[in-house]
């Protein structure tokens, strides 16, 4: 098998968009009024990319909303997005959405993004909402720091065949291969070095998964073809 030199990622969009579906925090604020919250637990995502917040009930908050135009009130929503491995410089991702704040309810309040911008590797990309609202989450994110962890501690032996596709048989100062990112599009194996360094490779499936049932064939079908067909 020859392993594609370059492959297959996600978009900017579906990052956007499963980095929103897979999120249990983010950090809302209020540009000019000082006004920050934390958010745990306390919002959900509806289909066409809008974030509906248990409203934290500030005094600060209602004054601004009260006094806000028919629109809304500016606000942002920054997420971070972890890799669920024990790793260093877990941060894989940022998301910043920049929207309209209103209330939309007794207890609630919905922030209708105009724009995202989504931080990997240093490298920002702008979106704007209606093709934020176009993509889908990638079909693994519920289940994927369960995957990942299968991955990371019961199967070694697999993480070195998968590197050995790329480094053909050269793991020269590598200590440790540690697994750190899974879409449908394929995965990202970290290598680890003495000293704390370490280099991320990305494999990509010879055949999208479609969900997380078929991860492990999808893995196969790199490390045996032959055997996958069957």
């Amino acid at each position: 098998m020859v392993y594609p030199v370059t492959p297959p990622e996600p978009t900017t969009a579906e990052i956007a968009r499963t980095i929103l579906a897979a999120a249990d925090s983010l950090t809302l604020s209020v540009p000019g009024s000082g006004l920050r919250y934390e958010c745990v637990a306390l919002h959900t995502v509806d289909a066409a990319s809008r974030l509906l917040l248990l409203d934290p009930a500030d005094p600060g908050l209602t004054a601004e909303l009260a006094g806000a135009p028919g629109s809304g009130l500016a606000a942002y929503a920054e997420f971070t997005d972890i890799a669920p491995v024990v790793v260093r410089d877990r941060v894989r991702a940022r998301l910043a959405l920049s929207g309209r704040l209103t209330p939309a309810g007794p207890d609630t309040l919905v922030l209708r993004p105009a724009r995202a911008a989504v931080s990997v590797d240093d490298t920002v990309r702008t979106l704007d909402a209606a093709t934020l609202g176009a993509a889908t989450p990638d079909p693994l994110a519920a289940r994927e720091a369960e995957l990942l962890g299968h991955l990371d501690t019961g199967h070694a032996d697999i993480l070195v065949q998968l590197v050995d596709l790329v480094r053909k048989g050269d793991l020269t100062g590598i200590d440790r291969i540690r697994a750190v990112r899974l879409d449908r599009k394929g995965l990202v194996l970290r290598l680890e070095a003495a000293g704390g360094a370490f280099d991320d490779v990305r494999l990509g499936f010879l055949t999208e998964a479609q969900g997380p049932h078929d991860v492990g064939l999808r893995i196969q079908e790199l490390l045996d073809p032959a055997t996958a067909r069957h």
